[in-house]
């Protein structure tokens, strides 16, 4: 992994682009963080899965989108509206498996947000706990 040969840096500016996709750009949401956004919104389980809620081709549950790509819960002024109760992935990115496998993937994201390769380094033991968070098993 990139971050085990080379020092990483990474400071959110709050920019939003990772909130904005499109494409084969999803945030994937198992049983648990669906629970946890739904109670943060005050919202009944039935219309939170109705409004917020999609599904992938392959059957995988993910946050809905705006026709833009933009995540359903990114506000106008680049600020999460669920951002106490957001899912994992967005928690720990930009350590994603698929971003510290090598420097090209983490180059190209780079390209698409820019606080990726500025601020302070970021300690292994940070992304380590990250990385081991997309170990536990999906309940959903």
């Amino acid at each position: 992994m990139l971050h085990r040969r080379q020092p990483l840096r990474f400071e959110c500016t709050q920019c939003g682009r990772c909130c904005t996709g499109g494409g084969d750009y999803y945030v994937f949401v198992n049983d648990a963080e669906a629970e946890q956004i739904h109670r943060h919104l005050g919202l009944s389980q039935s219309w939170f899965r109705r409004r917020y809620l999609a599904r992938t081709a392959s059957g995988e549950r993910v946050l809905a989108s705006h026709s833009d790509g933009r995540c359903t819960f990114l506000e106008d002024d680049g600020r999460c509206r669920v951002y106490d109760a957001r899912p994992t992935q967005c928690q720990t990115y930009p350590f994603w498996p698929e971003l510290l496998r090598g420097a090209t993937a983490w180059e190209k994201e780079r390209r698409r947000c820019e606080g990726i390769g500025h601020g302070p380094i970021v300690p292994v033991a940070r992304i380590d706990a990250a990385l081991a968070l997309f170990k536990e098993p999906d309940a959903g």
